[in-house]
């Protein structure tokens, strides 16, 4: 009898943390909340960004789509039009379509969006960050290149104005001289 209940609690613990490490909802309910957004996902009650229902906080990433716009779903695929914020510190956050949550392909360069374990994602970020901060550094030397070429085409015109200008007054002077002569000559 003994060894029947230590078998039957043994399967019972076997099944219980089976379910736990093969479940798709996140251990941490706020995961793929846009800091921005926490605030607003800490109460209780919580409202669809879209006003449509309420929902609870236990609802809050549970795998089930409670609001057609995916605000209570935003760390799962559960809703269609839900969206992941990815932290991808050492680089730029972003967004992703909920869709891509737990799909084998890691899609934030931090791997949070394969958080159930059937993938390994590797760290991305600083090597994504690093060429990202070069594609900046080369865009900042061509505006500055840039804004250089633009001051030399400003003096440029700027002298040519000035020489059109002179230009202008001497045949305005010219023409005064001559139509004097014509007028002397009638």
């Amino acid at each position: 009898m003994k060894q029947r209940l230590s078998l039957m609690y043994l399967s019972f613990i076997l099944i219980i943390s089976s379910r736990e490490s093969s479940s798709s909802i996140p251990s941490n309910s706020f995961i793929g909340i846009p800091p921005q957004d926490e605030d607003y996902f800490k109460r209780e009650i919580i409202k669809c960004k879209n006003g449509s229902k309420k929902f609870t906080k236990a609802q809050l990433n549970d795998d089930f789509c409670d609001c057609p716009d995916g605000t209570d779903e935003p760390g799962t695929s559960a809703c269609p039009l839900g969206k992941f914020y990815c932290k991808n510190i050492g680089h730029a956050p972003s967004f992703q379509y909920s869709s891509r949550v737990n799909d084998g392909i890691c899609d934030c360069c931090d791997g949070s969006d394969e958080y159930d374990g059937k993938v390994k994602c590797p760290y991305t970020c600083h090597e994504a960050g690093k060429v990202a901060m070069e594609s900046l550094k080369r865009k900042i030397e061509v505006y500055q290149e840039g804004v250089i070429l633009r001051k030399v085409e400003i003096g440029l015109a700027k002298r040519a104005i000035a020489r059109d200008k002179a230009e202008l007054s001497g045949l305005k002077n010219e023409r005064e001289v001559v139509e004097k002569v014509v007028h002397q000559l009638e």
